[in-house]
């Protein structure tokens, strides 16, 4: 493998500026990604800060002692424990096979991050991945993309289920789920690593018996070397943790979704689109049904705390006794979860997606009100995985990498038809197609003075002969496209390998590709790369 490193716009306009050091960081945010001094100044006001760490560190040493605890995984829960130890998080939903290669890639940022600054600052910094479990998004997690034929299919995990539950609490069949990965796998073709990642994974499945529980025993299973600390979300034991948190966001009801909407209109008059879709009454808290597992989002209005459909209801008094009972009947919202994720740990850095960076920057009044600083929201490592062959493609068709992962191929591949076409041919055709119009037209205006009823009959006429003129010229372009389709063959491999359906490669493909044709030391010599967080992307050579 090889990095290097290049320089590409963001697609995210709120972002981009962000990067680029457009914005009046303090409008926004409370660190700026270009103060050098910003870690030891965040270190600072953590220490000044008081945390749950033992009963946080004995959660997640119970939480994932059915992976196994790896000796760094150890050591990283008993340096919680003390009181100058920080961390650097980052979350993602639990998709199945952990979902789009970005998931990975917010892993790898959130590694590096904590080892580079532990260097730099002298102080033990612990990469902590927060599993979203409490999201109830299936649409999102079931699925995974595979090239079949050239063409890009979304491969769904058959399974039906119409309530708002928590992805937590969608059950994996262990034969559906190994039936569905296998075909996934098999997709991919055969190497001399097929027949044990198979054997590997189905074990993985036997032994989780939720969405959650797969993902976090793959992730447990390629990142437990360096020490990586997992929580979900969604754990009842880690929301008795959250109980009284819950109760000062219910308290904070409509002074939190007054401070977001405040934020949210200094944000529109300084050219930037919002990005939480707010409603007057949010109170910013989820309720879920344990009978029905469904999630319903609570809404406050003169102290009741109801469902939109007014299918739950609660007074203050009411909610704070859940709270305090029944803590894991509650669950955060896009604007609390971020909230709740400062107040249990001491947080060095979040590593944010870009539409990430955008919606935090909405909350910096909520966090104010909380007496709380936001801490520095860092960038994940946006990466490109280019394989040799890919790279020969390039190089023969002679395509700039940056224009491709911006672009795509379509434009070229275009530019390269035209350029290879037979001019004459097409006037020719053009040409014809004219005149027998014209001819037609002259012959149907002198028949229908003849027989006004043949008009039907005349217009079906002309669109036979029409539909005839193009299938014969489609032919003889066909004919040209495979004279040429060896070249054209190169134009499709490089955009479904680096823009597929005209998408980053990081949003679209799974790891499991590169596993099964690489070996799970790929993911390793992924992690072991040596990446700088200075806002570029990163191309991986292979």
């Amino acid at each position: 493998m090889e990095l290097k490193d290049l320089a590409l716009p963001s697609l995210n306009a709120f972002a981009s500026d962000y990067l680029t050091n457009q914005l009046d960081i303090d409008d926004f945010f409370h660190y700026s990604l270009t103060d050098e001094g910003k870690y030891n100044k965040r270190y600072q006001e953590l220490m000044s800060r008081n945390f749950f760490r033992a009963e946080v560190a004995d959660y997640i040493e119970n939480y994932m002692e059915k992976y196994t605890l790896s000796i760094p995984i150890k050591k990283n829960i008993e340096a919680f424990r003390k009181e100058d130890s920080v961390v650097v998080i980052g979350g993602q939903q639990a998709g199945l096979l952990t979902g789009p290669l970005y998931t990975i890639h917010k892993v790898i940022s959130i590694i590096k991050l904590a080892e580079e600054q532990e260097k730099a600052l002298g102080k033990k910094v612990i990469p902590v991945f927060w599993i979203a479990g409490e999201d109830h998004d299936l649409a999102e997690v079931n699925h995974v993309y595979t090239l079949k034929n050239g063409i890009t299919e979304k491969n769904t995990y058959p399974f039906y289920h119409p309530f708002k539950s928590m992805i937590s609490d969608i059950e994996l069949d262990t034969e559906t789920a190994q039936s569905w990965v296998r075909e996934i796998i098999e997709s991919y073709g055969e190497t001399e690593f097929t027949n044990k990642l198979l054997a590997d994974t189905n074990e993985f499945i036997k032994r989780s018996t939720t969405f959650v529980e797969f993902f976090a025993c793959l992730i447990h299973t390629w990142f437990h070397d360096y020490g990586l600390l997992l929580i979900d979300a969604a754990d009842p034991e880690l929301r008795k943790l959250e109980s009284e948190f819950f109760a000062m966001f219910i308290d904070k009801a409509e002074e939190i979704t007054a401070a977001v909407q405040s934020q949210q209109i200094h944000i529109q008059q300084k050219g930037y689109k919002r990005m939480i879709d707010m409603q007057e009454k949010a109170a910013n808290l989820f309720y879920y049904d344990p009978k029905k597992k469904d999630r319903i989002l609570l809404e406050v209005e003169n102290g009741i705390f109801s469902g939109k459909n007014k299918d739950v209801s609660f007074t203050q008094q009411e909610l704070h006794k859940c709270s305090r009972v029944t803590p894991e009947r509650l669950s955060n919202n896009v604007v609390t979860r971020p909230i709740m994720q400062e107040m249990l740990f001491p947080v060095l850095a979040f590593i944010s997606g870009p539409g990430e960076i955008a919606y935090w920057a909405e909350l910096k009044q909520a966090f104010e009100l909380f007496s709380m600083k936001m801490p520095p929201i860092v960038p994940r490592l946006n990466i490109t995985i280019l394989e040799r062959g890919i790279a020969t493609d390039l190089n023969e068709v002679g395509m700039n990498l940056e224009t491709v992962l911006t672009k795509g191929t379509k434009p070229a591949q275009s530019q390269f038809l035209n350029s290879v076409k037979d001019d004459t041919i097409e006037g020719l055709f053009y040409e014809m197609k004219a005149k027998l119009n014209e001819n037609h037209a002259m012959f149907t205006e002198r028949a229908l003075t003849l027989d006004k009823g043949l008009d039907p009959l005349l217009q079906k006429n002309r669109q036979f002969i029409e539909q005839q003129l193009d299938f014969i010229y489609g032919k003889v372009t066909d004919s040209s496209r495979k004279k040429h389709e060896v070249v054209l063959n190169k134009y499709e491999r490089i955009q479904n390998s680096l823009f597929p359906l005209n998408a980053p490669q990081e949003r679209m493909w799974n790891i499991f590709y590169y596993v099964n044709k690489y070996g799970t030391d790929f993911i390793n010599e992924l992690v072991q790369q040596p990446y700088t967080f200075n806002n570029e992307h990163k191309v991986i050579y292979l």
